[in-house]
């Protein structure tokens, strides 16, 4: 028997990701919509493979659809402008018997044709899945915890508490983003690659953790969305279930509770640029394709690529830090970033996904960088950029504060 193809692996191994998050609803779910600006669940189930065969079998081999109507209802995330939400109802979806027969349909369809498929076609299924992977937990993160199925060895929250502030001196010097055209798959809004001189800033070596925000809560500022407060105290929803507040775990807030936070403490978010630097750059000027250096991703750099359903303390993995001694820079939560999302010079459009990042490059979405807990590996590259509207509050987002 021939070894498996990586590529056909990867694909395999994204459908497996997302088939463990679907297992976890209780039937009597999956038409929920536990966040009100996004689609009910049931869309996702038939989204991930619509969108496999509207980019790969009907886009770039030109197959006949055997479902066209659900071609096109499970086409399209939603990003709606503030307080637009969606007003479907549970009726107006169809049932889980057929949509999962279109789904078996397209994944036997893509099996046997995804050879014939440009490479690029192929990756970006699998990580787009993979984006999916993490935007489908954060909204059953949102589900009350009756509606899941928690999987065993799911570990409660953690009462340690969180280490103490510190600043971290980063020298001025460039930071490397986006990458090369033509060496190995991106988005299209990570080219071109590019230098940016950033001058010498401090960066909070830990990512602002709970115990650090509830202090500006008591100030009066509002709760982030994973709190809720009790009669004895403030509690942190976890995927499933509540646990007392778990001071050393970075805060989760919207951007507009980040910036809020920081001009309180008299400081800012950081750049993307500054961002790099802190990140991938080096007293030396070179820079590394992860905070930790050359070596890929694995267990006990960070909490990343599914390894934990909730956060771990901001102090917790030390052999991930930065070269300047910035921790967690990738995993444990997104960063919000002060820059707004927009292309780099030299930026394309992608022709199979034109509207993939040139939608939002509308001056109301920030820059995201790093990763969660329920981001894939493939994603913790330095050039990958995440983007949100600055009042989203149910994505995995902190932050820390620079000072310039």
């Amino acid at each position: 028997m021939s070894p498996a193809n990586p590529l056909h692996a990867a694909l395999q191994q994204a459908r497996a990701q997302t088939d463990k998050l679907f297992a976890l609803l209780r039937p009597d779910s999956i038409y929920e919509r536990p966040v009100t600006e996004r689609h009910r669940l049931i869309f996702y189930l038939g989204h991930l493979e619509a969108f496999d065969w509207n980019q790969v079998c009907r886009g770039a081999l030109d197959m006949d659809s055997f479902h066209p109507e659900f071609d096109r209802l499970f086409a399209f995330g939603i990003d709606p402008e503030p307080g637009k939400a969606p007003a479907d109802r549970p009726s107006d979806w169809p049932g889980i018997p057929e949509v999962d027969r279109y789904r078996r349909r397209v994944r036997e369809a893509i099996d046997a044709a995804w050879r014939r498929a440009p490479q690029q076609m192929v990756h970006v299924a699998i990580e787009h899945r993979l984006m999916h992977a993490e935007t489908f937990a954060y909204l059953l993160h949102n589900l009350p915890p009756g509606h899941k199925v928690a999987p065993p060895g799911v570990r409660p929250g953690d009462d340690r508490p969180a280490p103490s502030p510190s600043m971290v001196e980063i020298p001025g010097g460039p930071a490397l983003l986006g990458r090369k055209r033509h060496d190995g798959f991106g988005w299209d809004n990570e080219f071109e690659e590019h230098t940016v001189e950033v001058p010498p800033f401090a960066i909070h070596k830990y990512k602002v953790t709970n115990q650090e925000y509830l202090e500006f809560v008591r100030a009066g500022a509002d709760p982030p969305h994973f709190w809720r407060q009790g009669a004895d105290g403030w509690y942190y929803r976890t995927m499933f279930g509540e646990v007392p507040l778990p001071m050393a775990w970075p805060v989760y807030v919207t951007h507009e509770q980040a910036t809020a936070y920081a001009d309180w403490q008299g400081m800012c978010l950081p750049t993307e640029a500054q961002f790099h630097r802190a990140a991938f750059g080096t007293p030396h000027g070179e820079d590394r394709p992860y905070p930790w250096g050359e070596d890929a991703p694995q267990t006990g750099r960070g909490n990343f690529d599914f390894a934990a359903w909730d956060p771990l303390p901001v102090d917790a993995t030390p052999r991930g830090d930065s070269a300047f001694g910035v921790s967690q820079l990738v995993g444990n939560g997104w960063e919000w970033t002060s820059t707004v999302f927009h292309p780099f010079a030299g930026f394309e459009r992608f022709p199979f996904y034109p509207g993939y990042s040139a939608d939002f490059f509308d001056g109301k979405h920030y820059v995201s960088k790093g990763a969660s807990a329920r981001t894939a590996s493939a994603l913790l590259r330095r050039s990958f950029r995440n983007w949100f509207r600055p009042n989203y509050a149910y994505v995995y987002a902190g932050f820390r504060c620079v000072k310039n």
